[in-house]
């Protein structure tokens, strides 16, 4: 697929989905205390040299240059982190980063969107224990909230990389050990199967209702059928659960979307869904790719 067309697709996706009203999140019209819109703007727009970078990648990597365990997805990653950093003292992007990357690299080793969720999987699959060193810098560097510690493999213990070395531990087994915990890594081990089952709703109701009509739909339907792995960590699972109900409430007609956002925002981000909004980004951004156009009505 054409390099510049996937670079501007996944600038405009994350930026979208900042800026789209949602509950419980970040948007044009509500902040939290540590996290703004600006937040996001100036994150995503301090990546896209990363992002034409992994466009490279896959190139080289169709053509033979490279082997699929050369792509360097943990440094890539590593840097598109450091990158925003430079620009903002928050963290508002790792997730989508995350996402974004084994994609876009997949994507330009492609024909199509769907053939990239093959070669996504394959990508994870032949990752590095390197690889995996370079995301835990990353995580290290964004500092996202509710990151256990005491696990094994612990992030921030001092010797988590001496034990990813000795028991071989790429981004695919990582993934399969960490999947309940973080959303992500499911959807690396799945060749993004939410991303794309959310970009497919965004695109078959953007027929009938606005972007924004259209988001707020698929984003309040994310939530019912899915729990968002940053709700459990920062608040727990019967909190998590809680706010599934809720959203079924609002698909049903017995809660607005109005009260559903102040319900999500009663406790500051304690409920702020934004592993699922990660999702939403990457959705937004295969829409854009797939040649969605804004009009003022739909």
């Amino acid at each position: 697929m054409e390099r510049w067309r996937i670079i501007k697709a996944f600038t405009l996706g994350p930026l979208l989905e900042a800026a789209i009203p949602k509950p419980g999140n970040v948007n044009r019209y509500a902040d939290f205390e540590d996290l703004t819109l600006y937040h996001f703007i100036f994150a995503e727009t301090w990546t896209i040299d990363i992002l034409h970078e992994a466009t490279k990648i896959g190139d080289q990597l169709r053509r033979g240059t490279y082997r699929l365990n050369e792509a360097g997805i943990g440094e890539l990653i590593k840097r598109a982190v450091q990158n925003a950093r430079e620009v903002q003292d928050a963290n508002p992007n790792f997730g989508i980063v995350a996402l974004q990357i084994p994609l876009v690299i997949a994507l330009s080793m492609s024909k199509n969107m769907l053939e990239a969720r093959d070669w996504v999987r394959r990508l994870i699959d032949e990752s590095t224990v390197r690889d995996t060193m370079e995301l835990y810098r990353a995580i290290r560097i964004a500092n996202p909230k509710g990151i256990p510690s005491g696990v094994k493999y612990d992030v921030y213990s001092d010797d988590s990389f001496r034990e990813l070395f000795r028991d071989g531990i790429n981004l695919k087994r990582l993934a399969e050990i960490s999947c309940e915990r973080e959303l992500i890594f499911c959807e690396w081990l799945n060749g993004y199967e939410l991303s794309y089952k959310t970009f497919a709703r965004l695109y078959e109701l953007t027929k009938e209702m606005t972007l924004e009509e259209a988001v707020q739909r698929a984003f309040v339907e994310l939530l019912a059928e899915n729990t968002d792995t940053l709700i459990v960590r920062k608040a727990g699972k019967e909190e998590a659960e809680l706010v599934r109900e809720r959203a079924r409430e609002v698909l049903e007609g017995r809660l607005t979307l109005e009260e559903f956002d102040a319900f999500l925002r009663e406790k500051k981000d304690l409920r702020n869904p934004g592993s699922l909004a990660d999702i939403m980004a990457i959705a937004l951004s295969l829409l854009v790719l797939k040649g969605y156009r804004f009009t003022r009505e739909p």
